[in-house]
Parts: C-alpha cells; sequence; structure tokens
C-alpha cells in the first residue's frame, strides 16, 4: 500500500466521521427543539391550571361567604331550624 492509497483511504474516512458528526449533531438540535418545544407546551397547560385553580378558590370563597350569610339570615329568622339540621 503505498502512501497516496494511505491518504486516500484517511481521507475517506475523515469525510465519513465528519458526516457522522453532523448527523449527530443534527440529530441532537432538532431533539432540543423538540424538548424545548414540549417544555414550552407544558408551561402554558401549568399557566391555564393555575389559572383555573385560582377561580376556583375565588369561587369557593365567594360561595363561603355567602354561606355564612344565608347561615346568619337563617338563624335570625328561625334559629331552631339550624338546630335541627334545616
Amino acid at each position: 500500500m503505498t502512501p497516496t492509497d494511505i491518504f486516500g483511504f484517511a481521507g475517506t474516512a475523515a469525510s465519513v466521521v465528519a458526516a457522522l458528526v453532523m448527523v449527530r449533531a443534527s440529530w441532537q438540535m432538532n431533539s432540543a427543539q423538540v424538548w424545548k418545544g414540549e417544555a414550552e407546551a407544558q408551561k402554558t397547560r401549568a399557566d391555564r391550571l393555575q389559572d383555573d385553580l385560582n377561580e376556583i378558590k375565588d369561587r369557593l370563597t365567594r360561595i363561603e361567604a355567602e354561606n355564612r350569610r344565608l347561615v346568619e339570615l337563617i338563624t335570625t329568622l328561625d334559629p331552631s331550624r339550624i338546630r335541627s339540621g334545616l
């Protein structure tokens, strides 16, 4: 095998390795973009769920206040009904 043949094989091998490195880098970049997109989607979902939870808490607070007021009214009108379980 002559030095020219060796350099020819080495050049071909280097090209194949470079191509594999490029393919791997491209795959990792695409993978990173997919994960980034998934993370953004999950954050959007979490934000929406947090907003829903806050709305539920606010509604519950209002309902509890209304119930306290209704109990006060019923107690004022007929306290015996509260003791008997309405």
